[in-house]
């Protein structure tokens, strides 16, 4: 009987629990830094996060921090939390992840954010090798070169969209600098495009240098349509016309004196054959 009834309580509390609380997915936010994730020291930045209309409370957690950074809680019933700096600071540089809490339970950490605050050390050279004039579908190799011997540098895409690279330094011996070497290309476009470097420390991998000055690409010319040879035999089948006129004479030559042997032949055949039909 005693069996009985605690079967029933349980059977009662799985009813109780699928009729009455709602069941809900709660998917991984996400997380982004308007107006970007690369930004100068003083400058306004919103990070937001986007959940779903249930979330209660959003958190946002810097990585290195024991407690969530900020936590905000939607006046209303929405899928987005605003987090708002209004002047951005080295402290501020680092990795963020948020989540959000629902009356089910918890959401899944988002992907990281990498937020670079740049303008905290000297500003490295930005030069285009061999010329910032770029023919239409070629390349072009960027030089970001510092006396100061950071780590890494960043290469960054102004229009229209900011991208960013990052390439280990190279120390040159001759003059004692430090310097990365990034290649850019196909250009497939006329479209302005305008680049800045930095530099950067491993020990604080989100604090960049003071941006290089500028560097805008002039793109000239139509793009080679000409296949250039690639090994010696195919140099060779596009080398230009000769004049074969000698070799010609020299083959009319050798025919004829070809048919004269044929000829000569030809009648010692015939003259050896009457010879042997007139004898005794």
């Amino acid at each position: 009987m005693t069996i009985a009834f605690i079967a029933l309580f349980y059977l009662g509390l799985t009813l109780f629990s699928t009729t009455h609380v709602p069941v809900e997915a709660i998917g991984k936010p996400t997380l982004r830094a308007q107006p970007g994730s690369v930004m100068t020291r003083g400058m306004q930045v919103t990070i937001s996060c986007e959940g779903t209309s249930s979330a209660q409370e959003y958190y946002l957690y810097k990585e290195g921090s024991p407690d969530p950074w900020q936590t905000q809680t939607p006046l209303e019933p929405g899928n987005k939390a605003k987090f708002f700096f209004p002047s951005i600071q080295e402290n501020h540089a680092g990795r963020y992840r948020c989540y959000y809490k629902t009356q089910v339970g918890w959401s899944e950490r988002s992907d990281f954010l990498d937020l670079m605050v740049t303008g905290f050390y000297r500003k490295p050279s930005l030069s285009a090798l061999p010329s910032p004039v770029v023919r239409l579908e070629g390349n072009v190799t960027l030089q970001c070169v510092s006396q100061l011997g950071y780590d890494r540098f960043a290469l960054t895409k102004e229009e229209p969209q900011k991208f960013s690279w990052t390439l280990d330094s190279q120390y040159i011996y001759s003059n004692g600098s430090f310097r990365a070497l990034f290649s850019v290309g196909p250009v497939t476009s006329r479209q302005q495009r305008t680049f800045r470097c930095y530099g950067y420390y491993l020990n604080k991998p989100q604090v960049w240098s003071e941006p290089s000055d500028p560097l805008e690409f002039l793109v000239s010319g139509a793009p080679e349509t000409t296949k250039q040879p690639q090994n010696m035999s195919e140099a060779l089948t596009v080398s230009p016309p000769q004049d074969h006129t000698v070799e010609n004479l020299i083959r009319l030559g050798m025919s004829g004196l070809i048919l004269i042997l044929l000829g000569i032949l030809v009648f010692e055949a015939c003259r050896s054959q009457r010879r042997t039909l007139t004898a005794p």
